[in-house]
């Protein structure tokens, strides 16, 4: 997605990938980092979402999933937590719409990478403070959100707890996802015995941000199942989740606690 400031053209476009995406045959889809909104800043944000039980982007997605009745993560949107602050928030739909999982970004990416290239979005997200795992009818899917991927502890928690899937839905930087995207998204695949889906936002933005898109599945092994480096695609790979087990029982790292005082 190159998702810009214009509510309806973003659930337009959503409307037409899931669609592809249901005429494919697929199980589930996740879709990228704020799919609706990545507005140029945190006032034309605010005029345009809401608290969750008023949203009316949320209401129509979950519409749309119920009418399309896909099993969808959406990787995340902005929603109301106070008058001056959002949750970035990723929620999870059965094929009903019913919301059945939500995370909130824990990490936010707060960084200066050059005098022009400023990121600071505590001054407009709340970050969450709890690890998300859902159940869908495969395996344990856990949660992360971009910047997260940075901090190796929370992959590994998430596969302690269940997780053979993970997702890091994402708006990389293409300075940052030029240098570090694939090998972070391989080293928490390895880490973890998991296989990781990763969507990301690709492009000039209406905001005037570029991001790196690249988005990827990886399995366990590290192996590049499924890359996307145009935005007009949409990457579907065939995941085994025995290679989960078989990849843990010759590596069982995950579950090799050590205390290093």
């Amino acid at each position: 997605m190159t998702t810009g400031c214009d509510l309806n053209k973003s659930l337009s476009f959503l409307r037409e990938k899931l669609t592809h995406a249901k005429d494919m045959g697929v199980d589930i889809v996740v879709t990228p980092e704020q799919t609706l909104l990545m507005e140029e800043n945190s006032k034309a944000l605010f005029s345009k979402i809401s608290y969750p039980n008023d949203d009316e982007g949320l209401k129509k997605i979950q519409s749309l999933i119920k009418e399309l009745e896909l099993i969808v993560i959406i990787g995340s949107i902005s929603i109301k937590h106070s008058d001056n602050l959002a949750y970035n928030r990723t929620y999870a739909f059965d094929s009903n719409g019913e919301i059945i999982g939500t995370y909130d970004k824990i990490h936010m990416f707060d960084v200066e990478l050059s005098s022009e290239e400023k990121y600071f979005e505590s001054n407009t997200f709340k970050p969450g403070n709890k690890l998300s795992i859902i159940d869908l009818p495969w395996c344990k899917f856990g949660l992360s959100i971009c910047y997260d991927l940075r901090f190796p502890g929370l992959y590994r928690k998430l596969a302690q707890k269940g997780a053979s899937v993970i997702i890091v839905p994402s708006a990389f930087t293409v300075n940052t996802g030029r240098a570090h995207w694939e090998t972070l998204l391989k080293a928490r695949a390895i880490e973890t015995g998991c296989f990781i889906i990763a969507p990301a936002q690709i492009g000039k933005h209406q905001n005037g941000r570029e991001t790196y898109g690249n988005s990827m599945i990886i399995s366990p092994w590290g192996k590049i199942l499924s890359c996307v480096e145009d935005g007009n695609y949409i990457g579907v790979a065939e995941i085994n989740l025995q290679e989960v087990e078989s990849y843990r029982k010759m590596i069982p790292s995950i579950n090799q606690n050590y205390d290093y005082n």
